[in-house]
């Protein structure tokens, strides 16, 4: 299996690790780097390559990943976020988000496809009844909850936004609770979702396991479910010149939200 490779790497003095895939496959290797002080290189070479993209990387550009092994590469020490003993680049989703991630449809599409599923799933979850507590604070029944690697731009609930910084020693949630899909338009105001930083968040439910998406990928994992951040862990090697340019975060079309929404909450028949 591909996954001992960077084992046998490691046991052959190996200098650097790095890893051609997505942020699943990332997140594997990266951790293994983190725990052997090795420096690692990223070359996006996966779907979506959202950890690439905070790097500042040019995922149209795989090839030009490279660059970091010469003499215009540098070092950056970054956080790594770690769930049951597995660690995360990216997120760890729970509830929706959780479901999103599942949906067939969403490595090849995963805006449309948070879009296109979000208001179901916000209405009276099927899944299990979560709690989130991080810090002092517990949010009760949320639907839908996002622990990250660092804290998203938070003007998109989707969790489809940028990281402002990957070495702020922090992890950032994100709960949403949303009685009825027509309320989901209310989300735009801020209600219904609670923005927290934390150094651990614990997600608990009333069932012994729950479906969790970890940079993309569904596992099942047992409850209590508890992210923390393990601070400057990785050595991520880069280009000195890399695109980096954060283009504006994409907003969610609320006036498709509030169809779909009006749609899907008419009684048959009508």
């Amino acid at each position: 299996m591909w996954r001992r490779w960077p084992a046998r790497a490691v046991a052959a003095d190996a200098d650097l690790l790095g890893v051609a895939g997505g942020d699943g496959t990332q997140a594997l290797v990266a951790g293994i780097a983190a725990e052997h002080d090795l420096p690692f290189l990223v070359i996006s070479a996966g779907t979506r390559n959202h950890f690439a993209l905070d790097l500042g990387l040019d995922r149209d550009n795989p090839a030009a990943c490279l660059d970091a092994l010469t003499d215009d590469g540098v070092e950056q020490r970054i956080d790594l976020g770690v769930i049951g003993g597995r660690t995360f680049v990216n997120n760890a989703s729970f509830g929706a988000y959780a479901e999103v991630v599942r949906s067939p449809a969403y490595r090849d599409d995963k805006r449309g496809t948070t879009l296109q599923t979000l208001p179901d799933l916000l209405t009276g979850h099927r899944g299990a009844t979560l709690t989130a507590t991080a810090g002092a604070i517990t949010i009760t029944g949320p639907q839908a909850v996002l622990v990250s690697n660092n804290a998203y731009d938070t003007s998109d609930v989707a969790g489809l936004g940028r990281r402002a910084r990957l070495d702020g020693g922090m992890l950032g949630m994100v709960a949403v609770t949303v009685g009825s899909p027509m309320r989901a338009a209310a989300l735009l105001g801020g209600r219904g979702v609670t923005i927290l930083s934390a150094d651990e968040v614990v997600v608990n439910a009333d069932v012994p396991e729950i479906p969790v998406g970890i940079d993309g990928e569904t596992v099942m994992m047992p409850t209590p479910a508890r992210c923390a951040i393990w601070p400057r862990a990785l050595r991520v090697r880069v280009p000195r010149d890399r695109p980096g340019a954060r283009p504006a975060t994409p907003r969610l079309n609320w006036a498709h939200l509030r169809k779909l929404a009006s749609f899907r909450s008419a009684p048959a028949g009508t």
